[in-house]
């Protein structure tokens, strides 16, 4: 009696076994995501480093004032949306290459909510800003 088991041969190409593992596209439009939301994270930090120096000595009223108008809290909103996404996107590369396991996706949801909800304090405080709301003193 033959205890050993048989030998089967898979007569596949390099091509044939690798299809169905990796990324399988899906990291192309995270790639993209990242490029498109630090291009436009350029601009947008150079009009608020420039709009900071420009609002270095005034006090909490002329910033308020500031604030408030359309344009300015317009650009602010846009400021924290995009850095908070760009935030998001890049730490949820960070979990997806160093978490493995278990861990992996609460990892993953807890960096969605935490990036989400400070992204929404952040246009919160703008609307607030915007709405008057600021003038506490």
């Amino acid at each position: 009696m033959n205890t050993s088991t048989p030998h089967i041969e898979v007569m596949r190409s390099q091509l044939g076994r690798a299809r169905g593992l990796g990324a399988g596209q899906s990291g192309t439009a995270h790639w993209w995501a990242e490029r498109a939301s630090a291009a436009s994270l350029l601009p947008l930090s150079t009009w608020f480093v420039v709009q900071m120096f420009r609002l270095g000595g005034a006090d909490h009223a002329e910033v308020a004032r500031w604030g408030a108008k359309p344009c300015n809290a317009t650009m602010l909103a846009a400021v924290i949306i995009t850095t908070f996404y760009h935030a998001q996107v890049g730490l949820q590369v960070i979990v997806d290459d160093y978490v493995h396991g278990k861990a992996h996706l609460p990892t993953r949801l807890a960096v969605k909510i935490v990036t989400s909800l400070l992204g929404l304090l952040g246009v919160f405080a703008v609307i607030k800003l915007v709405a008057g709301g600021s003038s506490g003193k």
